[in-house]
């Protein structure tokens, strides 16, 4: 799949997902102040794992049986939840929210630099480089340089929010070998949640002994559903969709995109006020991701672009 500007088509489901996955700050705010972290974790993946995989009997699709695509199920699984999901939670137990998303913000970064020595189809160019920078500076800015007051200190909880955007890194090129399996996005969706979930499961049952928790609220349970059907089953439907026709690079710029909808599902749903540098923030995004895309180098040197698929 050789390197090229998105489509409108994939540009459109990277802002859904993008919406999706800011959402879940929302859900998560709710759950936290009932249920424990891996508690929440477990119960979104296998629920999600239920619900991707009716759908999986109601369009018909056969249940792989292979052993390498349930192999590349698991190694999915590891890379893009249990490993990132739990660096995080334990990361936020130590740093303030706004400065693990600076950090996960670092995910299109290391993925620029994992693909072009993984792939011979997503090498770095200096538009790539300059264009990650850039739309960094723009989250950073646009959640706000005071959190930056805490760079430093906790050390290993910042590490460990790092190393879950490089493990998001390596999650997008492992994915890449669904396509070449020839599987429809809702396989692989399914089948990494469900792996996900066979390993969180056990590790929440013993951690945290859910059955010894008093009963969710109702607010939480709608809570809950909107973060495992909506921020997780539909969410990885587009993610291996983009996966497929755009790479792992043009895949992980969701992560500059998800505080954007973070701030607007709040001003909206939450009536919280917009300040002057979000926009400042979001304007510093698309000047980054237009510099990623490829059209900002050719608007700048006046080429004209193909019509968008």
């Amino acid at each position: 799949m050789a390197t090229r500007p998105m489509t409108t088509i994939e540009w459109g489901l990277l802002i859904a997902l993008s919406a999706l996955w800011g959402g879940s700050f929302l859900f998560n705010g709710i759950l936290v102040r009932e249920l424990p972290p891996l508690t929440i974790v477990a119960a979104r993946v296998a629920l999600a794992a239920v619900a991707l995989w009716t759908i999986v009997r109601l369009s018909g699709h056969a249940v792989p049986r292979s052993r390498e695509v349930w192999l590349a199920f698991l190694g999915m699984g590891v890379l893009n939840n249990v490993i990132p999901f739990s660096l995080i939670v334990w990361g936020q137990t130590h740093i303030a929210s706004g400065l693990a998303s600076i950090l996960n913000a670092t995910t299109p970064l290391f993925a620029v630099i994992v693909a072009h020595v993984l792939t011979q189809d997503e090498k770095m160019t200096g538009g790539r480089l300059m264009g990650v920078l850039v739309g960094f500076a723009g989250v950073a800015l646009m959640i706000g340089p005071s959190v930056l007051s805490d760079l430093g200190t906790n050390v290993l909880a910042q590490l460990a929010v790092l190393g879950a955007a490089i493990s998001y890194s390596f999650a997008g090129i492992w994915g890449r070998r669904f396509r070449r399996m020839g599987l429809p996005p809702i396989l692989p969706a399914a089948g990494q949640v469900t792996a996900s979930a066979l390993i969180m499961l056990p590790v929440a049952l013993v951690v945290d002994r859910p059955w010894t928790l008093a009963m969710p609220s109702q607010e939480a349970w709608f809570a809950l559903f909107g973060l495992a059907v909506l921020a997780t089953a539909l969410a990885y439907v587009i993610f291996f969709r983009i996966l497929a026709t755009a790479g792992a690079t043009n895949l992980m710029l969701v992560t500059f995109l998800i505080p954007v909808s973070a701030i607007l599902l709040g001003a909206l749903v939450l009536g919280e006020v917009l300040a002057p540098k979000h926009f400042a923030g979001i304007a510093l995004i698309a000047v980054g991701l237009a510099a990623i895309d490829g059209r900002l180098l050719k608007m700048v040197r006046g080429k004209p672009r193909a019509q968008d698929a």
